[in-house]
């Protein structure tokens, strides 16, 4: 059977800080994205890219997000979290009945904007699969929480598998220590560099294991890490 497509989430923010954040944190969850940065272009955007769900920033340059929300419903369903930085507004835009589906407020942390974007498309049926993902012999299915390397099995924990999957999400990009501990665990237990460490370590372990001695983590001293495939192991 073919796997869904990843969701597609549009991402309609003008602060490109924060639109690169939120971009980080979902393709690491396994989401594609796309980001506009004026209201102007919220609505086209939908039209030609059918998103699974949007991320709506309230103030934006060209048109504000409560006018997009108002439209967009004439003609779509998909899924709105409207984002505000100012917290009183939003009992009046629940009150006004914009048409989103859900609120947050900035600051926010990503993660849980990730957690909002879930159970968004687990209302509408969204069944939470996106497809495995092959780089170099790299298979990763999120929905089975299962990688695999040319065929061979890694037996992850939950962790080791979200570790695997940010690193490899990126190849060549470096992820400090701090990028690392987000990325971790989906709740808000503490999480000490000497157990970042632990989990990078579990997970070379087996890697080289399935690889025959290959080991694609680089550790950049001081930094972090980062995910590098060799080529003759393609």
């Amino acid at each position: 059977m073919i796997p869904a497509p990843a969701a597609h989430i549009l991402i309609v923010e003008d602060e490109p800080k924060l639109a690169r954040l939120l971009v980080d944190y979902l393709q690491a969850d396994g989401f594609a994205c796309s980001v506009v940065a004026d209201g102007l272009e919220a609505l086209p955007a939908v039209r030609e890219r059918a998103p699974a769900l949007v991320i709506l920033d309230l103030m934006l340059p060209g048109r504000d997000g409560v006018s997009i929300c108002r439209e967009l419903r004439g003609f779509s369903t998909v899924p709105v979290i409207m984002v505000t930085a100012r917290v009183d507004e939003v009992d009046r835009l629940l009150g006004l009945e914009v048409g989103a589906d859900d609120y947050i407020c900035k600051p926010y942390s990503p993660r849980e904007v990730v957690a909002r974007v879930r159970a968004q498309l687990r209302r509408v049926g969204w069944t939470g699969r996106v497809p495995a993902t092959d780089k170099g012999g790299l298979a990763m299915d999120d929905a089975a929480l299962r990688a695999t390397i040319r065929g061979r099995a890694l037996d992850l924990t939950p962790a080791e598998f979200r570790l695997l999957r940010t690193l490899a999400a990126q190849p060549g990009r470096v992820f400090s220590r701090n990028d690392v501990l987000d990325r971790l665990h989906n709740d808000s237990r503490a999480i000490t560099d000497r157990a970042v460490d632990s989990h990078v370590r579990n997970l070379r372990r087996k890697l080289t294991t399935a690889t025959d001695g290959v080991d694609p983590i680089r550790s950049v001293y001081g930094v972090g890490y980062a995910f590098e495939w060799p080529i003759d192991c393609e």
